[in-house]
């Protein structure tokens, strides 16, 4: 047999190391109580419905790979094969949910559009501040941006972004609502004035068909007057066609006018 020692040997493929994680998250969780796992079911359930951000607890600037960790992490927890709370399902299907609106390009940069909104507000507003604090205006300048950088990332920031963001989805989705039901108000109308259209039209043809079938009824009359005149009704006195010059009548006449 030949020496093999000057073999290289090749590692995991990264598909088994996926695997192999996959096997120990889930080992993980089956360990978690079942308070734990409640807790998360009525966190999830009492977020802001237009944040997705928000149903998976992560930060607005995620990326789409740590989207994709979070949600098969907190989908592991409260799935509703293993989490006994009677509302696991429903928060089941928010993760799930949550998850398509960020992996979805349009959805995502929807979002991100009002995340950058929001703290265009937040930095107008402490903007407005700072010139009422010198100190930290000064601050601002000799740290070019620093200052700022760090406030951004505190706490107090992030949870002034939320509320802004809460805000701004709230108000952009009213407006879409509102647009949503105006626009539905006229197709309605729309709609209405069709039919009436319609039933117009219809009332018309059904009158030029009625009039259309009577026709040889009325063009038989018609010849009939022609021929014998018209016919006098029974009972009906007609006074005789009277002539002016006729010296045989003995009945008034009318004296001829002579020119």
């Amino acid at each position: 047999m030949g020496d093999n020692s000057g073999d290289t040997t090749t590692g995991p493929s990264a598909a088994k190391i996926a695997a192999q994680e996959y096997a120990l998250l889930k080992q993980f969780f089956t360990e978690v109580s079942e308070v734990e796992r409640d807790n998360e079911v009525n966190r999830i359930l009492s977020c802001f419905k237009l944040n997705p951000f928000d149903y998976l607890n992560l930060p607005f600037d995620s990326s789409i790979d740590e989207v994709k960790r979070q949600y098969r992490k907190l989908s592991l927890l409260v799935h509703p094969d293993k989490c006994k709370h009677p509302q696991a399902k429903e928060a089941f299907g928010a993760l799930a949910k949550a998850q398509q609106l960020l992996l979805d390009p349009q959805e995502r940069d929807y979002i991100l559009n009002q995340v950058n909104a929001a703290k265009e507000e937040l930095r107008a507003k402490r903007k407005k501040q700072l010139k009422k604090d010198t100190a930290s205006k000064l601050k601002s300048l000799v740290t070019e941006g620093k200052f700022d950088q760090e406030h951004e990332q505190s706490e107090e920031f992030q949870h002034q972004l939320k509320l802004k963001v809460k805000e701004i989805l709230t108000d952009q989705e009213w407006r879409r609502r509102k647009m949503s039901m105006r626009i539905s108000e006229e197709e309605g109308r729309l709609k209405k004035d069709e039919e009436e259209t319609k039933e117009m039209w219809k009332r018309k043809r059904e009158h030029e068909e009625q009039w259309e079938g009577t026709r040889e009824k009325r063009v038989s009359s018609w010849r009939d007057f022609m021929k014998g005149g018209k016919k006098v009704k029974k009972g009906e006195i007609r006074p005789p066609k009277l002539k002016t010059e006729d010296p045989n009548k003995s009945y008034v006449q009318r004296p001829v006018k002579r020119g």
